[in-house]
């Protein structure tokens, strides 16, 4: 059975923004006309505790329910989950990672011992979201970063979700430094 659908794995820690990347990727998904699924899987539910997070979109109704286990998308919010975790589990010989760190592309394949036709792509997305929205929150930054490389969703998109979204709990300098970063990562990922 060919899959209809593609899947997106996050890695980071609790108090990282990682399920709420999780969750605008679907948002963003969602408005422009895409079939979404996003769930968490938490260990201990505590600040700092190593967490999943999952997404599929589609362009057809997902008639499927279970945990990603063959993601198409991997992202690592925290990099210091490399070697204590296995970023790699079940993806395919094609497979797209973005990682947050400030080491290059080239570097993380090494690490990850990945295959030349898996994507890299690296940014450091806590520097972007300290410059940006003035705390260690690399989540929005890796959607921007996200939307560029993986063409699952379309910046404007992420723009318009983030200022809906956000808006409606944040205050307009703290949506204005988010977007600035979204907008910052997507002009400075890099990958091989």
């Amino acid at each position: 059975m060919d899959k209809q659908f593609t899947e997106v794995r996050w890695h980071g820690r609790g108090g990282q923004g990682t399920v709420t990347a999780a969750k605008v990727l679907a948002e963003t998904a969602l408005a422009s006309g895409k079939y979404v699924q996003a769930f968490p899987e938490y260990g201990p539910e505590r600040m700092g505790a190593p967490l999943r997070a999952y997404n599929r979109l589609s362009t057809d109704p997902i008639a499927i329910h279970c945990q990603v286990t063959n993601p198409d998308v991997v992202v690592v919010v925290d990099p210091t989950l490399i070697g204590s975790v296995d970023v790699t589990e079940g993806t395919p010989e094609d497979a797209i990672f973005i990682i947050n760190t400030k080491e290059k592309a080239a570097e993380i394949r090494q690490k990850l011992g990945l295959d030349k036709g898996q994507k890299v792509y690296t940014l450091n997305a806590t520097k972007i979201a300290l410059d940006t929205i003035k705390r260690p929150l690399p989540n929005t930054p890796l959607l921007g970063a996200l939307a560029k490389v993986a063409g699952l969703i379309d910046l404007d998109d992420l723009v318009d979700d983030l200022k809906r979204s956000f808006g409606k709990k944040f205050t307009e300098q703290i949506v204005t430094a988010n977007l600035e970063a979204v907008k910052r990562a997507y002009e400075e990922v890099a990958g091989e």
